[in-house]
């Protein structure tokens, strides 16, 4: 019964003996070090070296000891932070748990983005509705004057009312984005992700866009059309950066990756598709990366703000979002959709 609830848990639960071999450890420690029990069971597993010293002092001591935040190495990923604590339960066995921080972390950062989104959303539709109305007056203003004018010529100012006021309109619709999801249907993200590499390529033959897949992810459910618009977008973002600062050698990565028991927001999901869009060029300032996916906010003079932001909101129709990290030399925006049926 007791390891029936240790197997639920979703804190890393480890058990060791004297020389720190493993004896046992639960699913969510399978998932966090990327080992499975059955292959490990009795070794020293390299990811703990780094707490080597902790583990051995508390059982040398006999006295339960806890780190907040300590770095713990991973095989073949980057390292997490996490909280340990360890617990002699005998003099040749230690229980392990070791909870990580990034998550945590990462899942309060996207709680306050989707927040965000969702008041920027309605602050939007708002003020659309605000807008639409007097255009729409304008418009039809301009329509009867033009048939009073005494003179035809005239009639060249009313058509620019018009077409102003048209331009306005499509602006407004624009920055609302796409209203809602039309029926989703299965589609390959490698379908997607082709596409808009043929696009970027024919609209930037001197950017090299090379493709890093993983070919055994299943199809998700959503809308090709809509999918395709929010990865062009962010990918014709990252070109223009890199073209405006002259980037040498200029690449981008197309990359795909599954991500299991992965978190969006407050709700965890079982396998959710990653699609990562990477550049190398001068990486975002600090100053915008907080409002990045805010409409009519651009880090370009000839940008209208309006592309990340119509991708964020493509993104959470379909369940997901958008992350960033950028860095000098590395810019990364990660698309992550949920891959089960919501």
């Amino acid at each position: 019964m007791y390891q029936r609830l240790l197997e639920h848990l979703s804190t890393a639960v480890l058990l060791l003996d004297g020389a720190l071999r493993l004896r046992w450890m639960n699913p969510a420690a399978e998932s966090l070090l990327a080992v499975s029990l059955g292959r490990v069971r009795g070794t020293r597993l390299e990811s703990l070296e780094s707490v080597a010293e902790v583990l051995t002092k508390a059982r040398r001591e006999f006295h339960p000891y806890t780190q907040r935040e300590a770095s713990l190495p991973l095989p073949g990923q980057e390292p997490v932070t996490v909280d340990f604590t360890v617990t002699p339960l005998a003099e040749d066995e230690l229980l392990l748990e070791i909870e990580p921080r990034d998550r945590l972390l990462r899942i309060s950062r996207e709680e306050a983005l989707i927040a965000r989104q969702e008041a920027i959303k309605v602050l939007s539709r708002g003020l659309a509705h605000e807008v639409k109305n007097p255009l729409g007056g304008i418009r039809g203003a301009a329509q009867l004057l033009e048939r009073d004018l005494p003179d035809p010529q005239l009639a060249e100012f009313t058509h620019i009312i018009v077409e102003e006021v048209d331009r306005l309109r499509d602006l407004v619709d624009r920055m609302l984005g796409p209203n809602q999801l039309r029926e989703p249907a299965p589609l390959n993200i490698h379908q997607v992700l082709e596409r808009v590499r043929s696009l970027v390529l024919a609209e930037h033959p001197g950017i090299e866009v090379a493709r890093d897949y993983d070919p055994s992810l299943p199809e998700l459910s959503g809308e090709e059309a809509q999918l395709i618009q929010a990865v062009l977008n962010v990918a014709r973002n990252a070109v223009q950066a890199l073209e405006e600062h002259a980037t040498p050698a200029p690449r981008l990565v197309l990359r795909t990756r599954a991500r299991r028991q992965f978190t969006l927001g407050a709700e965890r999901h079982r396998l959710v598709c990653e699609v990562a869009v990477i550049d190398n060029g001068p990486g975002i300032p600090e100053a915008l990366q907080e409002t990045l996916f805010y409409p009519m906010v651009s880090g370009r003079a000839s940008g209208s703000g309006l592309g990340l932001s119509i991708a964020q909101s493509i993104l959470h129709q379909h369940q997901g979002l958008i992350e960033c990290d950028s860095t000098p030399g590395h810019t990364e925006f990660r698309l992550l959709i949920p891959l089960e049926a919501s």
